[in-house]
């Protein structure tokens, strides 16, 4: 992994293993970045000079933009994060879904902006101050929505956006890429063939030239319709990665199995026992630029070095389903649209809100009086969600949730999650399902096709049916049942303990440890989804502790 960063506007590189390339210029332009275009032969042709064959991404990237702009920049279909020193300008962008991350501060220094949130906060001048409000977004979320971070005076660049930080201080932020609804009527079977034609350019896109690709396979349709193009696209071996965990909860290994088997491909299952997350759980949160209360970041980590050991320096992934084309919130955001008696857009926000289920009403009770005070003083979590629950670029109800889906969890959760632990196990995730033209297809595609009755993703189903069997394709969601609560009972519980009941935890005045302590004694057996907050609380302290972030 790379990692970019520019002091007193001028650019540097802070090299991960295996990087050696250093700031590039072009004219008056000089960049430093961390890039993957997935269209280079297109963005070649389009430039009216020639491009030698051996320049970077980065370049490649840092010449469109210097001959046409943002507009050029939207038609590059890739992977990344761009500095620019452009005049007396730093010009700052992010790739259209968000899968490269970029942070910004005002320092003594001027501007400071990096792709490492933890090495831009280290930066003298910096206000690297506990954020409280970024606090209760990650325990109502678990993970943090938008432009904020856990440091007061560090923020996160939006995707799709360039961002030209002056000298004076001023921010003016330019939309490159937002995805729009089109009225594009036409029927089902037009769609399923145009959609079609998307997906198969997306992973023929992310497919490694002339070498093995990984792909990580849940059983789900998503990841399975991954598979099965790879598998028929790629003209070298395809190998997926697969999990199981060392408990009798039930496994998607049976799906995953049958998937591997009827694409023809060999399958690697990782079995995860919990003393290994109990052993790498710190070492995994200190990865992430922020918290993800996801259980599965230790299994991600270890599938992404088990690819890394067998020689893989690609492997796809499945991600990206939910967001554009469907997902669990969207059936209950509905049933909300059809009875509720509150009228406006921020009745909407609050009820899309609840139907995470983590932290939100626990809030008063987990954090102290002094914590809850600064709060009062913030705007409500609901504000990052207003400007995609409401009409504009998007029309349907429904759209309107994807749009929301795609531009919160999908660029800070899913994608960002995926960047670091891949990169930190020496390989590069890409998520297909994540390509615009994919995106932009799903949002011509009528909001009724998409959700047929209770049919959740209906049109990407019909779009691959012939490539998977009836069984997949047909099946019901269920998410991969991680066994949580019997790691939180067995081998995380002393871990849990220490960090939760730690000095450091009760010195910096955020969680109330009367609260804590009851959580741990699962006093009142109490709460709703236990072992999911109790992991969230212990994820949230442990990347705090990481970080050593204060008050």
């Amino acid at each position: 992994m790379a990692r970019f960063s520019v002091i007193d506007g001028i650019p540097a590189l802070i090299p991960g293993p295996g990087v050696a390339n250093g700031p590039v210029s072009v004219g008056d332009l000089t960049a430093v970045g961390e890039a993957t275009i997935f269209n280079a032969p297109t963005v070649r042709h389009g430039l009216s000079t020639d491009v030698p064959a051996d320049v970077t991404d980065t370049e490649l990237l840092l010449r469109v933009y210097n001959e046409r702009g943002l507009a050029g920049i939207a038609q590059v279909e890739g992977m990344f994060a761009m500095a620019v020193i452009d005049g007396h300008d730093l010009v700052l962008i992010r790739d259209h879904v968000g899968a490269r991350t970029a942070f910004y501060a005002r320092t003594a220094r001027g501007w400071d902006v990096s792709t490492s949130i933890r090495d831009l906060a280290g930066r003298p001048g910096c206000d690297h101050g506990l954020n409280v409000r970024a606090v209760r977004s990650f325990l109502t979320f678990a993970y943090l929505p938008g432009a904020e971070t856990f440091f007061r005076g560090v923020a996160e660049a939006l995707p799709g956006r360039a961002l030209r930080l002056r000298p004076d201080g001023a921010v003016v932020e330019d939309t490159f890429w937002e995805p729009v609804e089109v009225d594009d009527p036409r029927d089902a079977h037009h769609h399923m063939l145009g959609l079609r034609e998307q997906l198969e350019e997306a992973v023929v896109r992310r497919l490694p030239a002339a070498e093995p690709v990984g792909v990580l396979l849940s059983g789900g349709v998503d990841s399975s319709l991954v598979t099965a193009l790879a598998a028929k696209l790629h003209d070298h071996p395809v190998t997926t990665y697969s999990i199981a965990f060392d408990t009798d909860a039930p496994n998607e290994l049976g799906y995953s199995g049958l998937v591997a088997a009827h694409c023809g491909v060999d399958q690697h299952v990782l079995t995860v026992p919990g003393d290994a997350v109990a052993s790498r759980m710190a070492e995994t949160v200190a990865l992430l630029d922020c918290p993800v209360g996801d259980p599965l970041t230790v299994p991600n980590l270890m599938l992404a070095e088990a690819a890394t050991a067998h020689g893989h320096s690609v492997i796809l992934n499945g991600e990206g389903g939910d967001p554009v084309f469907g997902g669990p919130k969207n059936l209950p955001m509905l049933i909300f649209e059809l009875f509720r008696r509150q009228q406006g857009t921020d009745a909407r926000a609050s009820a899309y809100l609840a139907s995470y289920r983590k932290c939100l009403d626990d809030i008063p009770a987990l954090l102290t009086a002094d914590a809850l005070a600064e709060l009062r003083a913030t705007a409500p979590p609901t504000d990052v969600l207003i400007p995609y629950l409401q009409r504009g670029a998007m029309q349907s109800l429904l759209n309107q949730l994807l749009h929301t889906n795609l531009r919160t969890k999908g660029a800070h959760h899913i994608l960002t999650k995926v960047e670091r632990l891949t990169a930190a196990s020496g390989v590069e995730g890409r998520a297909p399902l994540f390509d615009r033209g994919v995106i932009d297809y799903a949002f011509t595609v009528p909001p009724k096709q998409k959700l047929y009755g209770t049919s959740e993703k209906w049109i990407l189903k019909e779009a691959v049916r012939d490539l998977l069997p009836a069984t997949i394709v047909d099946r019901p969601k269920s998410g991969m049942r991680v066994p949580v609560q019997q790691w939180l009972d067995g081998p995380l519980r002393e871990l849990t303990h220490d960090v939760l009941d730690s000095r450091s935890a009760r010195d910096r005045g955020l969680l109330n440890p009367e609260t804590v302590r009851a959580w741990l004694r699962k006093d009142g057996a109490l709460l709703p989804r236990h072992g999911g907050k109790l992991w969230l609380v212990l994820t949230l302290e442990m990347w705090l502790q990481s970080f050593e972030v204060g008050r």
